[in-house]
């Protein structure tokens, strides 16, 4: 998994509330375990026409956002559904962090396993952020994990608040798989420990 140390990038606004995963990545989309490719499918009924031709009044369509990094939300943004495809498909698009007042909890947890930052914030603090990502490609926002900032456009620092421990796992890569391989000194130590004192153990598993 990618760190997430430091992270400037283009902000764009979506001022919806109630976004659920399936709004973020339709069923359609569903029949690859894959981790890659699912950014075209990122908001699709959103993004695109019936006839499949882009629509050009949503916001990753515009000019300005198509390379947007931070994606700006509406409140309980990641409710519904707890398909992992949703982070996949907006990692695979670019976005590497969503603000919003309130996430659902899976969805919320499954972000720090593939390497998005969410952020939850006061909606008076939200409310800035949207507006300054109103403002298109002008609206370049600087996300400091290590020491939990946001900086505006116009210089104003916001400070956010994150667990610990999902902070530590963002900024070293880690997700489970990685936190267990951290572990594998120890790991290999205990299981070398009780092959000797209790060998019928292995015998009955074949190592």
């Amino acid at each position: 998994m990618d760190k997430f140390v430091k992270l400037t990038g283009v902000a764009a606004p979506l001022p919806v509330v109630n976004i659920d995963t399936d709004m973020i990545i339709p069923k359609d989309y569903l029949k690859t375990i894959k981790r890659t490719g699912l950014g075209t499918g990122l908001f699709a009924e959103a993004r695109y026409n019936e006839d499949g031709s882009e629509n050009p009044d949503f916001v990753l369509n515009k000019p300005a956002y198509r390379d947007a990094k931070i994606l700006v939300a509406g409140d309980n943004f990641g409710c519904g559904s707890s398909r992992e495809h949703a982070p996949w498909a907006l990692l695979d698009f670019g976005i590497r962090c969503v603000i919003s007042t309130s996430f659902a909890d899976i969805f919320y947890n499954n972000c720090f396993q593939n390497g998005i930052l969410p952020i939850k914030l006061p909606q008076a603090e939200v409310d800035k952020l949207m507006d300054d990502a109103k403002h298109g490609q002008n609206a370049r926002i600087t996300i400091d994990l290590a020491k939990q900032e946001i900086t505006r456009p116009d210089g104003e620092v916001i400070k956010f608040e994150i667990d610990a421990h999902k902070k530590h796992c963002l900024l070293n890569g880690l997700d489970n798989i990685g936190l267990t391989l951290e572990k594998k000194s120890k790991i290999d130590s205990f299981e070398s420990k009780q092959h000797g004192t209790q060998p019928w153990l292995y015998a009955q598993s074949g190592r």
